[in-house]
């Protein structure tokens, strides 16, 4: 399983983002990267700045952590992809008979954030199930 550090995956993404402004040869993820980021104007100066994309991002300053954001769209394209946890991409499809595609997968981040918060808290492993039907629970409103 890949593990990587914080500084890792900072330097992922604010080098996909300098090759990507700079005309660069890039690499599939790095593109995916680069594609999400351009979503994202709000996060461009955290990832050009180096003094920014080395702060810490406390939840009592109530920013948002760019580079877990990306990194949670990275995964949930990825699991929409292969469709696993098995239903999600049938979930996702759901959202976007009345989203847009970012507003489906920031709905179904926040599900995502949600079941892995209570599975730490909890010690529990992740729940496949309350997962998919939080996901769910969005696209019938």
């Amino acid at each position: 399983m890949f593990n990587p550090t914080r500084e890792q995956v900072r330097t992922f993404f604010t080098e996909a983002w300098n090759k990507h402004r700079n005309g660069g040869v890039l690499t599939p993820l790095e593109n995916m990267a680069a594609r999400l980021i351009d979503q994202h104007p709000e996060y461009h100066d955290d990832l050009t700045d180096p003094e920014k994309a080395s702060a810490d991002y406390a939840v009592e300053e109530g920013r948002t952590n760019p580079f877990l954001h990306l990194s949670m769209h990275l995964a949930i394209d990825e699991q929409l992809s292969i469709d696993h946890p098995p239903g999600i991409k049938a979930a996702y499809q759901g959202l976007l008979a009345t989203r847009s595609p970012h507003d489906a997968a920031h709905i179904i981040m926040e599900a995502l954030g949600e079941v892995v918060w209570e599975a730490q808290r909890l010690g529990t492993p992740f729940n496949s199930d309350t997962y998919l039907e939080l996901i769910r629970r969005h696209a019938s409103r």
